[in-house]
C-alpha cells in the first residue's frame, strides 16, 4: 500500500479559519486544497460583501 504525502483529515480535525466578512468560522473544503492559504471568506456572498465594503471604504463587519 502506498502512502500519500498529504495528511489525512477527518471532519473533526479539518483546519478552520474565520471569515473576514462575517466573522464566522469555516472549515477546509476539498476544492480549496491548493489555495487554502489564499482563502479569506466562507462563501461567494461574503466575498462579494467584502469587495463592496472595500470599494466603498467602509470597514469590514466583525
Amino acid at each position: 500500500m502506498v502512502k500519500s504525502a498529504t495528511p489525512r483529515y477527518t471532519k473533526s480535525t479539518l483546519p478552520e479559519k474565520t471569515c473576514l466578512a462575517c466573522g464566522r468560522p469555516f472549515a477546509w473544503r476539498k476544492k480549496w486544497k491548493n489555495v487554502w492559504d489564499e482563502v479569506k471568506t466562507c462563501s461567494e456572498r461574503c466575498k462579494g460583501d467584502l469587495r463592496r465594503d472595500n470599494r466603498s471604504g467602509a470597514p469590514a463587519k466583525s
